[in-house]
């Protein structure tokens, strides 16, 4: 009988799933998969409620600002954690707050007591809790998944970050035009709220059940000079600082577009509330369809070669969406979208985890991790600002345009050639 779990004796068979038959990585990925789905169908319902009551992309921005920003602040306090206690203990605590955290705002909105500050506040806990979770997670796949298997475990990793924005607005979906019959009853967003409360819920019960005790092995006493450590070796390490630079501009210039969403929903595309949760359906389609191409990809010269057409990718889908004024061809550009970031993610992720000493890998991840948040809060802010006043589309192009002269003009840097090439194991430590 066919066990999709099993190791495949046939090595022309593709085994998607083979990371699953570890225990703690299976636990550690039902996690992800929900806590992913109600992030991605939190930041269609958070994003949408803001514009609703504010009519501020400003304000949308900004709390998508706050839900960012502590991937600076919080991802090198826990990368030093997570090279110094148990992984699976914090990535336990951080499911427990957002779930926490994500009821607290479904009550507030079921009450009508929600404001601007009570978004971006509980943004800023959530985005803490979230950004905890990279590090540790990143640090702890190594632990519970051999090297053969590590590539198919960060792709059905990361398909629950990336794909997720597929199931977490499909989730919710149905609901969102639902009004109820008066005021005083359920709507669609209570609802909305509730079922991502759920989905934390289990996302918190899953991670309980993780059961490796792995944890790095810190040299130092303090904070500081674990994360001086940390951020000296990034620098020193030429493959790894190129590696996180080019995934930076990445996250900077492709994939910092959801402050802008609602507004382009509505002033670009003509349509409601819904249309945005369409749009991020789309980003989780191309992201799925990526995910279950790498997470059966074997070949180092062919995951080297789709990195640079992911990159590629990642940068022509957005002119292409900024361009548009069609709600069809806007889904057609973010499932584009979906498939070059996700497919750029999973492989940047992966040779920084293949090339990453395990007794410094969670502060390596909390450096990486940091620079990724830093640029994606800084520039969905900015957007969010500049879309009350310069047309979402423009800026959307353009960024597109530059990350795309940006990997044609550094192929031929050292590192990046040898990774293009399929040669990036040369880089492990």
């Amino acid at each position: 009988m066919f066990n999709p779990f099993s190791k495949s004796e046939n090595k022309n068979h593709i085994n998607y799933l083979a990371s699953l038959q570890y225990p703690d990585f299976f636990k550690m990925w039902l996690a992800g998969l929900f806590a992913g789905s109600s992030h991605w169908a939190l930041i269609v319902i958070r994003g949408w409620v803001v514009y609703q009551i504010s009519d501020s992309s400003m304000l949308v921005g900004l709390v998508t600002f706050a839900a960012m920003i502590p991937m600076v602040l919080v991802n090198p306090f826990i990368g030093y954690l997570a090279d110094k206690f148990q992984r699976r203990r914090i990535l336990q605590l951080m499911f427990f707050i957002n779930f926490i955290h994500n009821l607290a705002l479904g009550i507030l909105y079921f009450m009508d007591l929600i404001l601007p500050w009570h978004l971006v506040a509980l943004a800023f806990l959530q985005g803490s809790a979230r950004a905890a979770q990279m590090p540790s997670g990143q640090a702890l796949v190594p632990n519970i998944v051999p090297k053969e298997n590590l590539l198919n475990a960060v792709a059905l990793n990361m398909s629950t970050v990336h794909a997720t924005r597929l199931l977490g607005p499909l989730a919710i979906a149905p609901f969102l035009n639902y009004l109820g019959d008066n005021e005083n009853s359920i709507n669609g967003t209570d609802i909305a709220f509730f079922i991502c409360t759920g989905f934390y819920a289990l996302s918190f019960i899953f991670a309980l059940m993780i059961k490796n005790p792995s944890t790095g092995k810190i040299t130092s006493e303090s904070f500081i000079e674990g994360f001086t450590e940390g951020i000296r070796f990034v620098h020193s390490n030429k493959p790894i600082l190129v590696v996180i630079g080019i995934t930076t501009l990445h996250c900077m210039l492709t994939m910092s577009f959801e402050s802008v969403l609602p507004f382009f929903s509505v002033n670009k595309l003509g349509e409601e509330g819904l249309a945005v949760s369409f749009l991020m359906m789309f980003v989780g389609v191309g992201s799925l369809i990526a995910s279950l191409f790498l997470a059966g990809a074997s070949d180092e010269k062919l995951k080297g070669r789709t990195f640079f057409i992911f990159a590629i990718l990642s940068g022509i889908a957005p002119i292409l969406l900024g361009l548009s004024t069609n709600l069809y061809l806007s889904l057609f550009a973010t499932m584009l979208m979906g498939i070059g970031q996700a497919g750029f993610m999973i492989i940047s992720h992966t040779i920084i985890q293949l090339i990453s000493p395990d007794y410094t890998r969670g502060r390596i991840a909390g450096v990486y991790a940091m620079y990724i948040g830093g640029s994606m809060a800084l520039f969905n802010f900015l957007n969010g600002l500049s879309a009350d006043f310069i047309d979402p589309g423009f800026s959307i192009a353009a960024q597109g345009i530059l990350f795309t002269l940006i990997v044609i003009f550094t192929k031929n840097q050292e590192v990046l050639k040898s990774i293009y090439s399929g040669n990036s194991k040369k880089f492990a430590t």
